[in-house]
């Protein structure tokens, strides 16, 4: 058992508690407050003077399958051969020993979603999972916990300079289109009739299986798109199959906040500290943040790590703040309101009795630029340290 007592505790649950104590057992929280009694048996950690908040959570990067020191030897995030690869997993391609997940630990980030880069039209499937361990299997938090796809330039990067298929916007859609279709024929034919005595046997086909879990709402479809035509390529594709929508990046997403709003999807917006990389990237702005969550769209702010250091998170969130948004918005997007767009919020993102004990300790308001992180606790157990 263990106790933190002392520290001013930002819970991201609607209170911030002055002089406060956690009480963590088995990986949870199991007590939380400012007149909490402290077990006997507790080991006992004062921070006096100190930050407590949750564990930082980096909705969409590629910790540890595009690993930053190497070229073609670490980089897995993309399979060049094939548009339409939905049954790749990230958990076959992330290297726990990539050095990527120390630094996620000195900034604070205790949970990250990983996954498959962009330029295929169809990704592979996403992961959720802590940052600290060996053995990636004891890391996960959830999979799968999305279906990556791309439309705008990548795909059409990647696949029309050798002259194959994608070569348009129009295509990319169309290829996309096209897999979702498979995929409901693949339903409907592995779908057991009600005839009695009836044995059957569904046929295995593991790109429809995953297709099939976007289909039946199981998993979102999670679209990297930049301009604000290609997020509207993005809904209209999701509409008319029905299918949960996170649209990853949303650039232009400012400019269709009333449509995303009304349409309740969600924003991974990112990688904030960058230039104009792209064609598509030319209307970045740090007010993008402000207008979607003025408009009611739910938003996580992501790093797309390595595109930015994963332990920039909470700059990142900072420069949002510095385009218009609430600093408490900017702490939601990378703590409760990551978690609620993850589908992960009664185990993480706030500091709350029965979830679990993933928090960090700092010297002062995470997004002051002087931040430093001085303790990292994930389920209970402390990761990092700097005292």
């Amino acid at each position: 058992m263990l106790a933190i007592t002392g520290g001013r505790i930002i819970t991201m649950a609607g209170r911030i508690i002055e002089n406060g104590t956690v009480v963590v057992q088995h990986g949870k929280i199991c007590e939380i407050g400012a007149n909490v009694q402290i077990p006997k048996d507790a080991d006992i950690i004062d921070v006096t003077g100190k930050v407590i908040m949750p564990g930082m959570i980096d909705a969409h990067s590629h910790l540890g399958i595009v690993e930053e020191v190497y070229r073609e030897e670490g980089n897995d995030g993309n399979e060049y051969t094939d548009p339409v690869t939905p049954h790749l997993r990230a958990i076959d391609g992330i290297n726990p020993a990539d050095l990527g997940f120390r630094d996620a630990l000195a900034g604070g980030v205790t949970t990250v979603v990983t996954g498959p880069g962009s330029d295929n039209v169809i990704g592979g499937e996403m992961v959720a999972m802590k940052t600290a361990g060996t053995v990636i299997d004891d890391m996960i938090v959830r999979f799968p916990v999305g279906l990556k796809a791309a439309l705008g330039e990548n795909p059409k990067r990647c696949y029309g300079r050798d002259r194959k298929m994608p070569a348009t916007r129009m295509a990319s859609a169309a290829i996309l289109r096209e897999a979702l279709v498979r995929g409901q024929e693949y339903i409907k034919k592995n779908t057991p009739n009600s005839g009695v005595g009836e044995v059957h046997i569904p046929e295995r086909d593991l790109k429809m299986e995953a297709l099939a879990r976007v289909l039946k709402r199981q998993v979102p479809l999670r679209i990297h798109a930049h301009r604000a035509d290609d997020i509207m390529t993005a809904v209209r594709i999701a509409r008319e199959f029905q299918v949960n929508l996170v649209i990853e990046h949303g650039t232009e997403g400012h400019i269709v906040a009333n449509q995303l709003a009304n349409l309740g999807i969600s924003v991974v917006i990112g990688p904030v500290i960058t230039n104009r990389a792209k064609v598509e990237m030319q209307r970045v702005t740090l007010e993008t943040a402000r207008v979607l969550s003025a408009a009611g769209v739910r938003i996580a702010i992501m790093t797309d790590h390595p595109v930015v250091p994963i332990q920039y998170l909470a700059l990142s969130a900072a420069l949002t703040v510095k385009g218009g948004l609430s600093e408490d918005a900017a702490l939601r997007a990378v703590t409760i309101d990551a978690a609620r767009i993850l589908g992960l919020e009664n185990n993480l993102g706030s500091l709350e009795q029965g979830k679990d004990a993933d928090f960090i300790v700092l010297d002062r308001h995470p997004l002051d630029i002087l931040c430093r992180i001085e303790q990292v606790f994930i389920n209970g157990v402390k990761v990092y340290s700097i005292i």
